[in-house]
């Protein structure tokens, strides 16, 4: 018989009570215990260029194997800051303005640390990234959640505007867009930029799907836009383009003001990126241009049969232009819902148990890129980031789908 009583029990901090778990890392376990198709957790199935493993491996034989100047190899940030002149249009000197971290979910929440007070606001455009909420609530910070309209998950510059006030310190900007696959445009990019110059704010922008983009749609970086390169952060990594999510390499551009508080709580935070993962971030960041239109095209070859797949069984969307997810309603299709209900379950959490337990496919909530739990429960997002062949396995499973309407 247990006899401790109350005051037996160690004191737990409350800076972690206000938010959940991961609800997309919590899908992926399900996946893997039902033995589902992973269509929820961003991840490849499928492995990175030759060149990059072989980079790295040879790094690890020539004694590449410990730590590394905190904010990066001097080599790495130098490619950093070639690729963002060539395809950002931001002058970075890899010096001073240029932070390597252990991947782009650091750099947030090193950012934010770094460039807020406790009791300062944060603006988050939503559906958002579900890392975000927490960078906030850890350093002290309000989130004020700004909706993005629907069908297309576009910006309305009044309800922005009306978002900004003498508290607001940050917004965050993600382009191409996790879980929609918008990718802002130029104006409301400019908007924004507009904002933070009048309401002294800086933007913090989160680009690690920069190089994923279909139909013609272009990536522009908020930061090279007039009055932006002393106000922006720009994130991205290694992860998503190179198909490296593993090896947790990103960076932090921003100017040297912004970057030397960056880098003091990166280095507390981690120290430094993995040695040998820089080592093989100079191949990756100096691969051909045709790297990327060949990733480009096979990419949206896996858009186009997992799109087909999902209007066949019935969900509704708009088409993604960027990144590598669908955001899906599943309004439309007729699915177990009684016997999946559960009290403490919205109703996208019960169909997306419906699909890893009974279809055989996991998929993220989509209640998950909201505050609280009265939106986006209609919805859940797909990830396309997959071999063919595993495309094809989520297809036949969803048929299950077509045959129950």
């Amino acid at each position: 018989m247990n006899t401790r009583n109350q005051l037996d029990i160690p004191q737990i901090g409350t800076r972690t009570a206000a938010f959940r778990e991961s609800v997309i890392r919590e899908m992926t376990r399900l996946g893997d215990k039902m033995g589902a198709v992973n269509l929820s957790q961003g991840l490849p199935d499928f492995d990175p260029p030759d060149e990059l493993i072989a980079t790295a491996v040879e790094a690890m034989r020539n004694g590449e194997n410990q730590y590394t100047f905190p904010f990066g190899m001097a080599e790495f940030r130098e490619a950093i800051a070639a690729k963002s002149l060539h395809y950002n249009r931001i002058n970075a000197d890899p010096a001073t303005e240029i932070t390597v971290t252990c991947g782009v979910s650091e750099a947030l929440v090193s950012t934010v640390f770094a460039l807020t007070e406790s009791g300062d606001e944060v603006v988050i455009l939503e559906p958002w990234y579900e890392n975000y909420l927490p960078a906030c609530e850890m350093a002290g910070v309000r989130p004020r959640f700004v909706p993005l309209r629907e069908p297309d998950y576009t910006v309305d510059p009044d309800i922005v505007r009306a978002a900004f006030n003498d508290r607001t310190r940050l917004i965050i900007v993600n382009t191409p867009h996790n879980p929609t696959g918008h990718v802002f445009s130029r104006e409301e990019l400019e908007n924004i930029a507009a904002l933070c110059q009048e309401f002294n704010v800086i933007a913090v922008t989160d680009e690690i799907y920069q190089h994923i983009l279909y139909d013609g749609y272009k990536h522009i970086s908020i930061g090279s836009l007039p009055g932006m390169a002393d106000r922006t952060i720009t994130i991205s990594g290694l992860g998503k383009t190179y198909a490296v999510t593993g090896w947790r390499v990103g960076w932090a551009i921003g100017a040297e003001m912004l970057t030397a508080a960056i880098r003091k709580v990166h280095d507390y935070m981690t120290v430094c990126a993995p040695a040998p993962f820089q080592v093989a971030g100079i191949t990756a960041l100096n691969l051909p241009d045709s790297f990327y239109g060949s990733m480009r095209e096979t990419y949206d070859r896996r858009r186009g049969m997992l799109l087909t797949t999902l209007r066949k069984a019935g969900f509704t969307f708009p088409t993604p232009v960027g990144a590598y997810y669908v955001m899906a309603d599943f309004s439309a299709i007729t699915w177990d819902e009684d016997r999946y209900t559960q009290p403490d379950w919205t109703r996208d959490r019960a169909f997306a148990e419906y699909m890893a337990r009974e279809i055989g496919v996991a998929v993220v909530p989509g209640s998950s890129f909201y505050e609280g739990t009265s939106k986006g429960t209609s919805k859940v997002r797909f990830n396309f980031a997959k071999r063919e062949a595993t495309l094809e396995e989520a297809g036949w499973r969803m048929e299950r789908l077509v045959n129950c309407r």
